[in-house]
């Protein structure tokens, strides 16, 4: 009988994230870079460890303070996940001391590495209103300033209403939207989340 992954994770982690021990909402995650997922390159993390991972959420540090402890782990993924999460938290006195003792073979550091994430630190930009509120892709947002468009004849009110948002990937500080049928970019700093 063959196991899914997901099984063979949950037994080898006895049914826990294998970076913070939590119970809930457990899934797969496969370490980048990986093209063929296995038990080699893969981790069960629950979703608080993979929104940070993922840079969807904010890192938060009290949370990571088990890798203290997790970061022991005899399983390669576990060691790179916890290599890179202690990199990115590396300004916390506790994580500077736990990168220092935690040994990685030579072909484990250079996977941990691949990725860059350990040059960047642990905050992460989001792109937000003139209120510092976070928007996502699909929000509807107001302009809070009467906005001529670059290139056109058009001019966006202030108080325009811009239905269903797209965010710029590259740059927090710029969205695209539609205005009176045409899609323009906007600078956040010109708009509240309706």
């Amino acid at each position: 009988m063959n196991m899914s992954l997901a099984q063979e994770l949950q037994i080898r982690s006895g049914y826990k994230c294998e970076l913070c021990t939590s119970e809930n909402s457990l899934s797969v995650y496969e370490v980048p870079p990986t093209s063929n997922a296995n038990s080699d390159n893969s981790i069960l993390v629950c979703k608080t460890c993979l929104n940070q991972i993922e840079k969807t959420e904010q890192l938060d540090a009290k949370h990571w303070k088990i890798l203290t402890e997790t970061m022991w782990s005899e399983f390669a993924p576990v060691q790179v996940v916890a290599w890179r999460m202690l990199s990115r938290l590396r300004n916390e006195g506790w994580a500077s001391d736990s990168l220092d003792i935690l040994y990685l073979e030579d072909e484990t550091l250079e996977w941990a590495k691949k990725t860059g994430d350990h040059e960047m630190d642990g905050t992460v930009e989001f792109h937000q209103d003139s209120n510092g509120t976070r928007l996502h892709e699909g929000d509807t947002v107001v302009l809070v300033k009467t906005l001529d468009v670059k290139g056109s004849t058009l001019s966006a009110k202030l108080g325009t209403v811009v239905k269903n948002i797209r965010l710029v990937h590259d740059n927090t500080e710029q969205i695209e939207g539609k205005v009176e049928g045409q899609t323009i970019v906007i600078l956040t700093k010109y708009l509240r989340k309706g």
